[in-house]
């Protein structure tokens, strides 16, 4: 049987250590460009920003550049090959005429080149998406940007738009669902000045209950430490049943819901939601974009996790992808809801808290509500 010649092995050009499937469609579809150069018909909609080897688009590039060939005279001798090269080396230096002919030599069949194409075309659309997943991560992890979540949302648009995009591209076919295994989700870290926030709102809705109805977007599971969660279910419980809310009553229906344990005493709880400062939609609004900029970095990783996966289809991408961003679909309403204009939250003045704004964090807690004690 004779000898393929792999082109890998005559030139280091864009070579990778393990080379994904994507090389050798690259390197099949350029050999049989090479060899029948009628065949660029068959290739459309590829453009050179599909390849991932920059050296094969500058190749591909001549090739669709440059006017065919006579296959007559092109079966006769090798000027138009020439042609291609001179044209393609200013652009891609290491290129020389022995890779083009191991490129002519290595593809299986000329005729399948559609086929080849639409591989080079279904990895640009993972390469892409990808960059978008790890953009979103970047970004939603990113403490200095003035107004995160505008970014966070903006980049999820893209996203979808992207995915629209791709629809359009490749055909829907059974079994479309990733079979992916995800990875778990990653513990949300909590820093103090994160439980401080938690134990500010639940003193200021304590202190100004009438505020807290216009708060429903703002729910449990937005918060960091469990006993927070389950204390601002109890001061809403309160508040709904239409009950009179201050510290002792937050006590009595604590104690109702079970939250008093050995570490957690009457007066702990006590002091926990009797430190009030500012307005409780400032602080909820707080605990809301921390929550959302997590859920944005859950669904990048998830993302991620797809395009990783080289046994999924562009179609199973588009179809986990659009899943993915529907988990933070909810946040982002609520988002909407709670910056709404009539909803906007009050600043933190001295004239809501009696003394200047607060420069640094507020008066420490009780240590048993530290993360490492309520988790």
């Amino acid at each position: 049987m004779p000898h393929i010649p792999d082109p890998d092995e005559d030139d280091d050009l864009d070579r990778a250590p393990t080379p994904k499937p994507v090389h050798y469609a690259e390197q099949a579809l350029l050999g049989a460009l090479l060899l029948e150069p009628a065949r660029l018909a068959d290739t459309e909609p590829l453009i050179a920003q599909h390849f991932n080897s920059h050296t094969h688009a500058m190749l591909f590039t001549a090739i669709r550049t440059l006017p065919p060939p006579d296959p007559a005279d092109h079966a006769k001798d090798t000027a138009w090959l020439n042609t291609v090269l001179n044209h393609a080396r200013p652009h891609a230096p290491g290129l020389n005429a022995s890779y083009l002919h191991a490129l002519i030599q290595f593809c299986p069949h000329p005729k399948h080149a559609a086929a080849y194409a639409r591989m080079i075309r279904a990895d640009k659309a993972r390469r892409v998406l990808c960059a978008h997943a790890e953009r979103l991560a970047s970004t939603a992890s990113d403490p200095g940007l003035p107004n995160p979540v505008a970014s966070v949302l903006g980049m999820t648009d893209d996203i979808g738009r992207v995915l629209d995009s791709l629809a359009e591209q490749f055909a829907p076919h059974p079994g479309s669902f990733p079979r992916t295994a995800l990875p778990p989700e990653v513990p949300r870290q909590a820093s103090e000045e994160d439980l401080d926030e938690e134990r500010l709102l639940l003193a200021t809705a304590t202190a100004y209950p009438a505020e807290v109805p216009h708060m429903r977007w703002l729910t449990e599971a937005d918060f960091l430490l469990p006993l927070h969660a389950a204390l601002w279910q109890a001061i809403t419980a309160l508040v709904h049943r239409g009950g009179m809310v201050d510290p002792v009553t937050v006590l009595g229906e604590a104690q109702h819901r079970g939250l008093l344990t050995g570490t957690l005493t009457p007066k702990d709880l006590m002091a926990l939601v009797s430190t009030p400062a500012g307005s409780p939609e400032y602080w909820g609004e707080k605990i809301l974009q921390r929550a959302l900029l997590a859920r944005a970095q859950t669904v990048a990783a998830r993302i991620t996790t797809y395009t990783d996966d080289l046994a999924n289809t562009p179609h199973q991408l588009i179809t986990g992808s659009r899943r993915a961003l529907a988990d933070l679909g909810s946040l982002r309403t609520r988002w909407t809801r709670a910056t709404a204009p009539q909803h906007a939250p009050a600043e933190v003045t001295p004239a809501r808290r009696g003394q200047p704004p607060r420069a640094t964090s507020p008066p420490p807690q009780p240590a048993l509500l530290s993360p490492r004690t309520h988790r």
